[in-house]
Formats: structure tokens, C-alpha cells, sequence
């Protein structure tokens, strides 16, 4: 055994944001370093995502673990013992290869993901690098521009509004610190504007405010009241990213809209989100049809030609063939990532690549079930993804993520802020 190999894999039961149980995986290598890997958990869920492993029945409202945590105690550890954690894509392939089905059904995705990460934390510390150093090997890297929530919708807020998240985007910060300053502001005249009129009512799973509203429009123009209230000007200063997630109310080519109390087909719906488009100063749309309407997407991203960047996240799932296909298709522009969709660290990496040669936006993200653990910060940075959504600026689980790309920038310096330069190509900031 090699001071990099692989010694033991133990995991064990500990509780996300929402509460829920989910798994953490330690992975100790010979010379006595190790790593640790949390699976987050997402409310609105891809259909072709890796699966979580869940106990089911009436205890911890059946999201418990421990089937999972019996994966990696009896197939995982001693399928890796020996293994070189510094060969992640090896490790990553074993995992597959264990599981031997695509969505990781058998062993469990939270099983799986939890190793690979902690066998990449594992690899980093034998290396005595930072992650995003030992991510980027000798790589260019530059700090991504943040996406935050301010408002939270559809599965992270009980469905009170259709639309999942409102976020704002600072195309013109100047570096990753400032571009979470004037955010803060925003975030806070939100909540004041939301205090005068009696609409204050806590916050949503991911930590934007809960959106107490009569519309979804209402909602879209609220979030431009908070712009100008934090002092800025909409559309030159601060922009508007939204996460549609259709899929959570779409299917077939038919969208209901509850909030609105009224069904559209998907024509109607890309009528509605371009006539936003027009009224709104929005720069990203993130999943704007369901994943099971191609061909509406694609009319979607050709009607918004050079002004919208156009991310897939449902519709991709993490995945470089169906990133690869979307480009030939021309259906998006941009891909999410998030590596527990994918399952393992390498998918979720070839994914971003895929994205890239593409010549699309890439997009590294949180999920609304989160934890403590930072990695995807430095999965930002290290294949400089140059674009971060973490959720909104409040709660510690996105605190933390939202405070370590603040570190890491200390540690590169100035100058290294992407800012507009990983949107698609074809996608201008512009006024609104």
C-alpha cells in the first residue's frame, strides 16, 4: 500500500439544512490523511439524476440512511481499499462499475457521491493543496460571479409561487467581494420592503425570503423594487436571474401555472417568460420549459437569440452527452452542475468540460438539501467554472460556501474575477 492508497472508508449518518438524515463518507489514505464527502439532497429533482437510497417507512419521515450507509460499509470500503485516492476518475469508474445501473439506484447516489468527494478531500490534503489548487493541477482558474437568491419559490417554498428561485446577478463587481456586498444590500431592502407592506414570513429552504405574493409577476417586480432600494440601478448594476423549473409544473407540453390559476401550453409559456424578457432586466433563465419539452426549449433559446443566457439543469442533469447533444440541438446555451446529480465527481467534471467546448455558460451549484461542506466552491474555482449558485445570503450552510469564495480570492488576488466572461458567447450584459 502506497502512502496515497486508499486504507479505509467508513460513513456515517448526519443531518443536511432541511433537518433530514443524509450520508458522510471519511476516507483515510496510507499515510494517514483523509477527507470527508456530504450528499446534498434536492427538492426539485431531474428524472434522470442519480437517486438517492432511502430507508422509506414511518421513521425520519422515511428519508432515512442507513441502507446507504450499509452500501458503503459492505460493498464500497472494501471494493476501494488499496485504491489511489489521487486517481479520482479510477475511483469514480469502481464506483460505477459497483452499482451498475445509471441513476446509481442500487447502491444509492448519496452513497456514492459522498465517497467520491471524500476521496477527492482525501487526495487535496495528501497533496498538502487547497481543493481548488488540486482541482486545477496547473490550470488558469478565476473566481466565479455569484448567483444569488433573494426570493425562493416552487419546491423550496411550498409552492407559493411557480417560479423556483429569484436571483440576482453583479456584472458590473468588480471582484467576487464586492459582487456579495452589493447583494447583501439587496438582499436586506428586500426584506425591509417585505416588512412595510406585512409580507414578511421567514424564509424558503434555501435562505431567500419566503414569497408571500399574489403573482409571479408581482413577485418579478418586487424584486426590481429591491434593486432600486438597495441604491442600484436594475439591468446596469444588478440583473435578474430566474429559475423556472418548469418541470415542477409542466409536463407533456402543458404548464399550470397555480399561483396564476391558469394552463398553458408551451407556446403560451414561452409567450409569458419572453414578454418578462422584454419587461424585466433579465439575463438568465434557468430551465424555462420542462425537461420533457426539447422542442420548446429550443424555440425558447432561439427567440432570446444573443440577450438570455439559457441554462439546462433538469433537461442535462449533469450529464456530457446530453450537454453534447443540447449543443448540437441548440436547446440551451448554458449547463448547471451539480455533482450530486451526476453521482460522482468525474461525471459531474466531464459534464462542465462538455459545457465548455460547447462554448456554453457552466454553472457549478448547491442543492436545497445542503451542509457545511464548501467543495463546490472550490470545484468552482479549480475548473474554473466562472459562474456560482449556492442559494440565497442567509443561512449558514450557504454562508459558509459564500464566505470560502471570499477566502480563496484572498488567496489569488486581485484581478481574478471572472465577472461576465463565462456567459455563453453569444450573451451580452444589457440594459433593461
Amino acid at each position: 500500500m502506497t502512502s496515497s492508497s486508499i486504507a479505509s472508508v467508513r460513513a456515517r449518518r448526519i443531518w443536511d439544512s432541511r433537518g433530514r438524515p443524509t450520508v458522510e463518507a471519511e476516507v483515510t489514505l496510507g499515510d494517514g490523511t483523509s477527507g470527508r464527502g456530504i450528499a446534498p439532497a434536492g427538492a426539485s429533482r431531474g428524472s434522470n439524476e442519480a437517486i438517492d437510497r432511502r430507508d422509506g417507512g414511518p421513521r425520519l419521515g422515511g428519508y432515512d440512511v442507513q441502507e446507504a450507509l450499509g452500501s458503503v460499509r459492505d460493498v464500497i470500503a472494501p471494493a476501494l481499499e488499496g485504491w489511489d485516492a489521487v486517481d479520482q476518475q479510477g475511483v469514480d469508474e469502481r464506483l460505477i462499475a459497483l452499482d451498475g445501473t445509471p441513476t446509481k439506484a442500487k447502491l444509492g447516489g448519496n452513497a456514492i457521491v459522498a465517497v467520491s468527494l471524500a476521496t477527492l478531500h482525501a487526495a487535496a490534503a495528501h497533496r498538502n493543496l487547497p481543493l481548488w489548487r488540486h482541482l486545477a493541477q496547473d490550470n488558469p482558474v478565476t473566481l466565479p460571479l455569484p448567483e444569488i437568491q433573494i426570493f425562493g419559490g416552487g419546491a423550496h417554498a411550498g409552492r407559493r409561487i411557480d417560479i423556483q428561485d429569484l436571483m440576482v446577478m453583479v456584472p458590473g463587481a468588480r471582484s467576487f467581494a464586492q459582487a456579495l456586498e452589493i447583494t447583501a444590500e439587496v438582499y436586506l431592502a428586500a426584506g425591509r420592503l417585505m416588512a412595510e407592506r406585512g409580507a414578511l414570513q421567514g424564509v424558503a429552504d434555501e435562505g431567500g425570503w419566503w414569497p408571500a405574493f399574489a403573482s409571479n409577476e408581482e413577485a418579478l417586480e418586487m424584486l426590481v423594487r429591491a434593486i432600486e432600494g438597495a441604491g442600484f440601478t436594475p439591468g446596469e448594476e444588478v440583473a435578474i436571474s430566474l429559475d423556472i423549473a418548469a418541470s415542477e409544473f409542466g409536463k407533456g407540453g402543458r404548464y399550470t401555472l397555480g399561483l396564476d390559476r391558469r394552463a398553458l401550453d408551451s407556446d403560451g409559456l414561452c409567450e409569458l417568460l419572453l414578454g418578462w424578457c422584454d419587461r424585466f432586466p433579465i439575463l438568465s433563465i434557468e430551465d424555462p420549459l420542462a425537461e420533457d419539452d426539447a422542442e420548446g426549449l429550443a424555440r425558447f433559446t432561439r427567440a432570446v437569440g444573443s440577450r438570455i443566457q439559457v441554462i439546462g439543469d433538469d433537461f442535462l442533469v449533469t450529464d456530457g452527452a446530453r450537454v453534447d447533444r443540447a449543443a448540437r440541438e441548440d436547446t440551451v446555451n448554458a449547463v448547471l452542475v451539480k455533482v450530486n446529480q451526476a453521482g460522482t465527481v468525474s461525471e459531474a467534471a466531464a459534464a462542465l468540460e462538455a459545457g465548455k467546448a460547447a462554448g456554453f455558460g457552466t454553472i457549478v451549484s448547491a442543492r436545497s438539501g445542503e451542509t457545511e461542506d464548501v467543495a463546490i466552491v472550490h470545484m468552482a474555482v479549480g475548473w474554473n467554472a466562472r459562474q456560482l449558485k449556492v442559494g440565497s445570503f442567509s443561512r449558514s450552510e450557504r454562508m459558509a460556501k459564500w464566505n470560502e469564495g471570499l477566502r480563496i480570492e484572498e488567496a489569488l488576488g486581485d484581478n481574478m474575477f471572472a465577472g461576465l466572461t463565462g456567459f455563453p458567447a453569444s450573451t451580452g450584459h444589457r440594459a433593461g
